[in-house]
């Protein structure tokens, strides 16, 4: 039986490990366990449970309760005939074909289980991104970054202890600038003047307490989007109250703030980094693999390691070319869509001794953007759309919503993506809309 292991549980693997678990461990239709799979697929993370990564602005201001929305592996490992360790990657064995696991501690530092070794016929890398500061002085020091639920977490009681100092006139304003115009700036941007809104009905705050600047380095925001709709962006976060800088690159970051290039010095008790992405820097420590400047695993099109073709990347860890001569760009619907072929690719070399594998064709759907409650922006691309179709108000708001059903459809089928989302909507008349705690 052929062992695939697969690292990293962000929107790419654990869509690979979901339809590859149900492929291998049951029989068509009925939903009943193999008595002899081909294959045994094992999940690895460091977190005990998934969320999506766009949602993670909600998170961090409170829009969206993680506790709630979060989806737990092992439960969802055993729903679906795959296997999850919870660890951290610290080795590889390219030759005896192996993975060293971290240790897994409690939160004093205790050990609660030993380093261990996992043995793997096929290898899969779906680490997804980390924030790139771009050796910025200060950045990783003095900055906040949303690359994980738990830094979202932890954005989020700083953001309700900068609120509670505001109620108890502690401090008069609560100012917090953003580093980075694309999608995740943007959408955290909006998400706290309407967090700061909620507030204001429990408690002692009101508009105009809290001050959000937004910094971009290039000429507009959301620069993988037209130039339209990055400057109808900019002037709704305005009228929010939003303080937009375009063509803004910062020099260093401090306690006290962000210094430009021009010498400006942004006063921020809060400081956001999110400016651009790579892969996880850990990766250069393994040996055998071909990275990028990008820390990202050279991959051919059929998203084998070039160096080793038992080892497959995918998501934003992977520097892939596709079969069409595209340079794949580190998104969520790329993630997914290399799910599908490194699914297809994955079988056919389990049940095939000379399988040919299809190279990947990424097929770009389009971007969308979402400022809150008071705005969406974005565009279309493919299917129903010949060429590119910008959209902008209630439409682009339902499509962008329509984004996490589909993800949540992928893992656990219409039906219960369907039952998810009306219990979520159900959530909205008996919980707070702003999470307190």
């Amino acid at each position: 039986m052929k062992k695939i292991v697969i690292v990293g549980g962000g929107a790419g693997g654990l869509q690979l490990a979901t339809s590859l678990g149900r492929y291998f461990s049951f029989t068509p239709f009925l939903h009943r366990r193999r008595s002899a799979p081909a294959a045994q697929v094992t999940l690895v993370d460091k977190n005990r449970t998934h969320i999506w990564k766009p949602l993670l602005h909600q998170v961090a201001t409170g829009a969206l309760d993680s506790s709630l929305d979060a989806l737990n592996y092992q439960v969802h490992a055993r729903s679906n005939g795959f296997s999850f360790e919870l660890g951290c990657l610290q080795g590889l064995d390219r030759e005896a074909r192996t993975i060293e696991l971290a240790p897994v501690c409690d939160d004093t530092g205790q050990e609660l289980v030993p380093a261990r070794s996992i043995e793997y016929d096929i290898l899969v890398f779906s680490l997804g991104s980390q924030s790139n500061d771009f050796n910025t002085p200060g950045v990783r020091e003095h900055c906040q970054f949303l690359d994980s639920a738990e830094q979202a977490q932890r954005f989020h009681r700083k953001l309700l202890d900068q609120f509670l100092q505001l109620e108890n006139r502690v401090a008069d304003k609560v100012h917090i600038a953003i580093v980075g115009g694309g999608a995740t700036g943007v959408e955290l941007a909006a998400e706290l003047v309407d967090a700061a809104h909620e507030m204001g009905h429990y408690g002692r705050i009101a508009n105009g307490d809290l001050n959000v600047t937004l910094i971009e380095a290039g000429p507009h925001l959301l620069p993988a989007l037209p130039p339209r709709l990055g400057n109808s962006s900019e002037k709704e976060l305005t009228r929010l109250g939003v303080r937009v800088l375009t063509g803004t690159a910062v020099a260093e970051a401090s306690s006290r703030g962000f210094v430009t290039a021009e010498g400006e010095t942004i006063t921020a008790a809060v400081r956001v980094w999110a400016a651009g992405v790579k892969a996880p820097d850990f990766l250069r420590d393994l040996p055998g693999l071909e990275l990028n400047r990008a820390n990202q695993i050279e991959v051919e099109a059929t998203l084998q390691s070039r160096q080793a073709p038992h080892i497959f990347a995918l998501g934003d860890c992977a520097g892939c070319i596709d079969g069409a001569g595209v340079k794949v760009p580190p998104r969520a619907q790329a993630a997914q869509q290399m799910a599908k072929t490194a699914r297809d690719n994955l079988i056919a070399l389990v049940e095939t001794a000379d399988a040919q594998l299809k190279p990947f064709v990424y097929r770009d759907r389009g971007s969308l953007v979402s400022l809150s409650k008071f705005d969406a922006v974005g565009s279309l691309m493919g299917g129903l759309v010949k060429g590119s179709l910008t959209i902008e108000g209630r439409l682009a708001g339902i499509a962008y919503r329509s984004l996490y059903r589909m993800h949540l459809a992928a893992l656990h089928g219409w039906p219960k993506a369907m039952l998810l989302y009306l219990v979520g909507h159900a959530n909205r008349f008996v919980k707070p809309r702003l999470k307190m705690h």
